[in-house]
């Protein structure tokens, strides 16, 4: 296995359902923390918990999982951690929103009812198993790019669409359904949903497949795991990886991942590096002519428009020690 002890940054991902009274207030708060201890990437606040992946060396890191789980509102919170070169992400965004995951299904509290968790290892023993499903809840181009062997897939785009489609799968009731997503967050509503539906015996990968790399290897997961940074996609399969994906554009297989550099389109694609650098990052001729194409970097990853976001306006308190 790759030696990473060396690497400066880590990378955690994490996400804790608790109910926070005075949520704006603590997305300030919070914010200021990361700034001042130099931590990048993505949080959203809610009244129902907290959601992010982050950046930052290791120190800081640490003293930012101090923070969480000095407050006794996250003291549960676990934290995926993955050592890389760099920060992950070119800025900190923590923003308040009235879920932590888009789910449309707000009425629904993972820590009162939700599929039974499931380590690595358990999952591992479980997922062949004759009266077994596996079910990806995440949306297709997540698991276009990588899912796990003989998974049932969803065609969505958005987490949001997957009550819809639960329709479809009712002749699984007698099942036991294995739900699995990218870190757990979303397993724990749709696991949730599922047994509000009728399903009896349901289980989610607790950790998600970021987890599930890091402690069984990552096998039977074949392809890539879509990620949301700027590594696009990671490597979890250590024992007999595949890739399964094929270059949007020459059909070679590829599983290599990018969003396509005109920001009106968008789509999140597998395009192998030659074409990527042959359509400037675009996934067709009509999009690399597009007026306001972005400049391609040969990553296909494109930092998020800030809208005017502000993370000082408003502020009331120059302190991080200000009470919680």
């Amino acid at each position: 296995m790759e030696n990473t002890n060396h690497k400066p940054y880590s990378i955690l991902l994490y996400y804790c359902y608790a109910d926070i009274s005075n949520p704006e207030e603590y997305r300030e708060q919070h914010h200021l923390f990361c700034v001042e201890n130099n931590i990048r990437g993505r949080i959203i606040i809610s009244d129902e918990g907290l959601n992010g992946t982050v950046s930052g060396l290791t120190a800081d890191c640490e003293k930012y999982m101090a923070y969480i789980h000095a407050d006794p509102r996250f003291a549960k919170t676990e934290f995926k951690i993955e050592l890389h070169d760099t920060h992950a992400f070119a800025k900190i965004h923590v923003r308040y929103k009235p879920e932590i995951v888009h789910s449309s299904l707000r009425h629904l509290n993972p820590n009162v009812k939700t599929g039974k968790h499931l380590e690595p290892s358990e999952f591992k023993k479980m997922k062949d198993q004759e009266d077994v499903v596996i079910l990806d809840v995440r949306s297709k181009y997540e698991h276009d790019l990588g899912h796990f062997k003989n998974a049932i897939t969803l065609d969505i785009d958005n987490f949001r669409d997957f009550p819809q489609k639960v329709k479809e799968l009712a002749h699984l009731k007698n099942k036991k359904v294995l739900t699995y997503c990218t870190g757990g967050i979303k397993c724990e509503k749709a696991s949730a949903y599922l047994l509000e539906q009728g399903f009896q015996d349901v289980y989610q990968l607790h950790g998600g497949i970021i987890k599930y790399g890091m402690e069984a290897h990552g096998e039977d997961f074949e392809g890539k795991c879509y990620v949301f940074d700027n590594r696009i996609a990671v490597e979890v399969n250590k024992v007999n990886p595949t890739i399964i994906s094929t270059c949007h554009v020459c059909e070679k297989p590829c599983d290599r991942m990018v969003n396509c550099a005109n920001p009106s389109c968008n789509e999140h694609l597998p395009i192998c590096e030659s074409c990527g650098w042959e359509l400037e990052g675009a996934c067709s001729s009509a999009c690399k002519e597009h007026p306001e194409k972005r400049p391609y970097d040969g990553t296909g990853y494109y930092q998020k428009n800030t809208n005017g976001y502000n993370p000082y306006k408003g502020l009331h308190r120059s302190s991080t020690k200000s009470k919680t």
